[in-house]
């Protein structure tokens, strides 16, 4: 229990630093890259008078210190702001003036733009994963028990192909095969959850060659390892040692690789792909946000996305622990 008190503190400090850094520097590239936000809010017909009117009333004309502290205190009571572009029904309002010049009550909630697509890209990311474990674990598995060997060749072989395929590219064959020349599934946009399924496949495709590579090898260390050929020694079979303590065992680097590396696969496969099929995600409200310049809905998602892998890291290392007590975090 001292344990895990301690694990948990110590993370949490490290992730809040790591959040902050990231909001910061996310939060400091907006300001600085060429054009402003104001011209595509008011409109290109909109006098040089009121867009800096307008600027400062949004305190965008503040130090930059200044506005990221104001930023940083509104998030801390569970304020994301309000969208710059989106009006309190979703649509873009972007290049229209209220009556009474740019009312941002009249734009919705960040926090409400978020809610309504973050379900979406949770199904499309557990999809994914699920028909990606379906390939990999059964071909990492055989590949691994089977160093040196057909299975291993079969599993390079089909990680080295899904690794070679750009998810652009597999998902504009995917809508001609399955949905334009078949019928047999949609692909654009999203009326259920058979609209799911196209861009999970393009997704498993991009995750499933590096959870082939990472099974098969974890799997063949552990098998050279001195515990196996003890345990044959002593009557257990093969089996049970495989079963048991091989898969266990090779189940570690695994899970740090999902922490690691597969949660920012995902999520970079999620906006690609849900801009591909117009999918009403995280990813294409991100994608859309960036082309309007709208920077609360951008710095909401980025320091969402990175608390996120904080907290998945900080998980995952603790069920490593749990499982491998040599291990120390």
């Amino acid at each position: 229990m001292a344990f895990a008190i301690e694990f948990f503190l110590r993370r949490i400090s490290q992730g809040l630093v790591i959040v902050l850094l990231v909001a910061f520097v996310i939060f400091t590239l907006l300001r600085i890259v060429p054009g402003d936000p104001m011209r595509i809010i008011l409109g290109p017909m909109a006098s040089q008078t009121t867009l800096e009117e307008t600027a400062k009333e949004l305190g965008l004309r503040d130090p930059m210190l200044i506005q990221f502290g104001r930023f940083v205190g509104e998030v801390a009571t569970g304020d994301l702001g309000r969208s710059y572009i989106r009006g309190v029904q979703g649509g873009s309002t972007g290049g229209s003036q209220d009556a009474d010049g740019f009312d941002p009550e009249s734009r919705a909630s960040v926090a409400g733009l978020i809610a309504n697509a973050l379900p979406y890209s949770l199904m499309l990311a557990g999809l994914g994963i699920a028909f990606a474990l379906l390939v990999a674990v059964p071909i990492g598995i055989a590949a691994g028990l089977n160093a040196g060997r057909w299975p291993d060749k079969i599993g390079l072989y089909t990680s080295s192909l899904f690794v070679s395929l750009p998810n652009i590219w597999v998902g504009v064959v995917l809508i001609f095969l399955l949905s334009a020349k078949t019928g047999w599934l949609p692909a654009i946009g999203y009326r259920g959850f058979e609209y799911t399924i196209i861009p999970a496949i393009v997704l498993a495709v991009e995750l499933s060659p590096v959870m082939i590579r990472a099974i098969s090898v974890s799997v063949a260390q552990n098998l050279g390892e001195t515990f196996y050929s003890v345990g044959l020694v002593r009557g257990i079979s093969r089996r049970d040692m495989i079963g048991k303590h091989v898969l266990r065992n090779a189940a570690v680097p695994l899970m740090n690789l999902f922490g690691a590396q597969m949660i920012g696969m995902l999520l970079g496969g999620l906006f690609v792909v849900e801009y591909i099929f117009s999918y009403p995600g995280i990813g294409m409200l991100t994608i859309n946000a960036v082309f309007q310049r709208d920077f609360p809905i951008i710095q909401a998602v980025a320091i969402l996305a990175s608390a996120a892998l904080v907290i998945i890291n900080m998980l995952v290392d603790f069920a490593s622990t749990l499982i491998d007590r040599r291990l120390k975090f």
